[in-house]
């Protein structure tokens, strides 16, 4: 899809057929940052202050403020009043009187993070920073499908590297997706995985049946990254914004 991210519009409307997915920078300014931890729950400080690095513990704390923010935009509720918990597979969801009103998932790497949003619909949302130095053919034989790694060893040598994390982020968007985590088995499913290539899911194991239940799409954040989005049915269409800092601004 178009690597084309623009402002958000002023008035934002969440219809049941559309998902929209947010492209986030979480390098901000000082001021950023502490606005958005004064929005964070204690626990959630704790876990940023866990981090070793100070930028890590400032973008830690931007995700998941911005995250707060989004949510409570799209619910009228004070970004500080929502409450998460997770699965069994570390999944956040919402808790409460809204807890069924919104689906979310959010993913980051290095300093870009992107936060999915939808009604009534499991969601996965993936984004990877793309590294020339990752041994990318050990992971793709430890961690793929044989069908994808039969894929990827037919592509040209040079598109070798984007073409696996294409595969990962798909891969991770779908297990997200599905809230199972790694229990999932990456090697249970396989995806396309050519990256100029439509994004498909194209076989799901022990149930067969699964794939066709579900729709992927690949994104393109930011040059140097990729991304992927999968959400359960068909009937969807997809907006992609950027946080600006006029929105930013508003908090």
């Amino acid at each position: 899809m178009s690597a084309e991210w623009p402002a958000p519009p002023a008035v934002w409307a969440l219809p049941a057929d559309e998902v929209h997915v947010w492209r986030l920078d979480l390098d901000q300014p000082a001021a950023a940052v502490a606005a958005l931890e004064s929005v964070l729950t204690p626990g959630e400080r704790e876990r940023a202050a866990g981090f070793y690095r100070q930028r890590d513990q400032a973008r830690f704390a931007v995700g998941r403020g911005l995250l707060r923010a989004i949510l409570g935009r799209y619910l009228g509720v004070a970004p500080a009043g929502l409450r998460f918990a997770v699965n069994e597979h570390g999944k956040p969801f919402l808790v409460g009187d809204v807890a069924e009103s919104v689906s979310f998932n959010l993913s980051h790497s290095a300093g870009l993070a992107l936060i999915a949003v939808t009604l009534g619909r499991a969601i996965g949302v993936d984004v990877e920073r793309v590294r020339a130095n990752v041994d990318h053919e050990r992971l793709a034989r430890r961690f793929f499908s044989p069908s994808e790694v039969a894929q990827l060893d037919r592509l040209p040598e040079e598109e070798r590297v984007r073409a696996f994390f294409h595969c990962w982020s798909c891969k991770e968007a779908y297990i997200k997706g599905q809230g199972a985590g790694i229990s999932l088995g990456l090697h249970n499913f396989d995806v396309m995985v050519a990256p100029d290539e439509p994004a498909r899911l194209l076989a799901t194991r022990p149930d067969a049946s699964e794939a066709s239940r579900w729709r992927l799409l690949a994104l393109q954040p930011a040059p140097g990254y990729a991304g992927a989005v999968a959400v359960r049915g068909h009937d969807w269409r997809v907006s992609c914004w950027s946080w600006t800092q006029e929105e930013m601004a508003g908090l």
